[in-house]
């Protein structure tokens, strides 16, 4: 017989609870909390703050309403069930990088199958299991990129608690675990909170790359390195060197914590990596086309952004490998790639690589390039490679205007306006 929103009383929804409870190991989910679908007044001052100082990323919801009150989601909600699903944080036997064949990396978080559609599969099990059970039943599924916020559900659910580095970590499984939520209009008892673990610790804080987390559970996400790594455009200086050899995301915050220790899960299937996929060759990747791309990263979190951020992680890697075998494909990205945010960070890996062939390849880029940025990378790149004159005094160049430096002797110089040039239309 199926229970009514209705009608049922209190101790028929909690025997259901323990159920669904009972039950959540065998739909593939790790952990399942219940919370109130009361609003999250205490968030939204701090959502506010945090976009007063320009912490936000620009991928989550604009509107912060939505992502304080579950009522603007599904009307007259009444709970939230939280899921939590674990994934693996080692590699067994990995490629190992070697001269002339290195290698990227992908967070932990792009292994496997992508997640969203992973962790969308869990809860329509979920809601099935309420459908057939549960006469009237409303709901709303979300899994990262809904309105509500994932890590203030899976607290209030009793998840895990949200640690300094802004994860939220469960006693169970560390911090290795996607979440995703079910809004229902069932009056499902909420669980407790956990409380916080953390203490005095601020590993996390102090290995952080780029000083990201700039307080305990505080992310200034434009200069998080696993935000820096999916958009699209230029990668500022000051970043370009601490990305290492990381294409997408960044797991340092997590690696580091105490609590994640030891912690890996590999019972999911479909959440387990491929090496070939997880830690790729980088040349080979920027030769690769839009089919190529999908159809060997498709399946993967990582595609969601498409070839171009990674592509550019790709060569931001080889110039901090300083990989001379590298030379010859970036010299290919200076000449024919029209996007100028692929060209100018070929310019800075050739500066940085340094060398004859790479000073060559700058010094035939500067004949051609017009994109004003582009044109700023080889000038820079130039300069490291030892290709401009020596300033005068007064800190010109000789026989150069002070606003346009020239290059020393034996550097081409720019063709004529009417001439063929490197500056392309950039892809979309």
């Amino acid at each position: 017989m199926r229970l009514s929103v209705t009608s049922a009383s209190a101790k028929e929804w909690l025997l259901l609870k323990q159920e669904l409870i009972e039950a959540a190991p065998s739909m593939g989910i790790d952990k399942i909390g219940f919370a109130s679908a009361e609003p999250f007044h205490e968030l939204k001052d701090i959502l506010l703050r945090h976009r007063e100082k320009g912490y936000e990323s620009g991928f989550e919801e604009p509107d912060i309403d939505k992502r304080v009150h579950p009522e603007l989601s599904l009307a007259e909600p009444k709970s939230i069930l939280a899921i939590a699903v674990a994934y693996p944080s080692k590699l067994s036997n990995p490629p190992r990088s070697e001269k002339g064949a290195y290698r990227g990396m992908l967070s932990r978080s792009a292994w496997g199958q992508d997640y969203h559609h992973v962790l969308r599969e869990r809860l329509k099990k979920l809601a099935g299991f309420l459908e057939e059970r549960v006469e009237g039943l409303r709901f709303e599924d979300m899994v990262d990129t809904g309105a509500l916020v994932d890590r203030a559900v899976a607290e209030r659910a009793g998840i895990g608690w949200v640690g300094k580095n802004c994860a939220v970590i469960t006693p169970e499984w560390g911090s290795w675990v996607y979440l995703g939520e079910l809004l229902t209009n069932v009056p499902f008892p909420a669980d407790t909170s956990i409380m916080d673990q953390c203490g005095d610790c601020t590993i996390c804080i102090d290995a952080c790359p780029t000083g990201a987390l700039v307080g305990p559970g505080q992310l200034n996400a434009g200069r998080c390195i696993s935000f820096l790594t999916q958009t699209k455009g230029h990668m500022p200086d000051e970043f370009k060197d601490k990305i290492g050899n990381r294409l997408y995301g960044c797991d340092t915050c997590q690696v580091v914590c105490p609590i994640n220790k030891g912690k890996n899960w590999t019972h999911h299937a479909e959440l387990q990596p491929d090496h070939e996929i997880v830690k790729p060759l980088l040349i080979p990747l920027l030769t690769m086309g839009n089919r190529d791309f999908k159809e060997r990263f498709g399946q993967s979190s990582a595609a969601w952004r498409g070839r171009k951020p990674i592509q550019r992680n790709a060569v931001l890697a080889l110039g901090n490998f300083k990989d001379r075998s590298a030379v010859p494909v970036l010299r290919s990205l200076l000449r024919e790639d029209p996007r100028p945010e692929l060209r100018g960070t070929a310019a800075w890996a050739l500066g940085k690589i340094g060398g004859d062939a790479a000073a060559e390849a700058v010094a035939e880029a500067m004949r051609h390039e017009r994109d004003d940025i582009v044109s700023e990378e080889l000038l820079k790149a130039a300069s490291k490679l030892g290709l401009l004159r020596e300033p005068e005094r007064d800190g010109s160049l000789p026989g150069a205007s002070r606003n346009s430096p020239e290059p020393a002797a034996g550097l081409p110089q720019a063709e004529g306006e009417g001439k063929e040039n490197g500056n392309h239309e950039g892809r979309p």
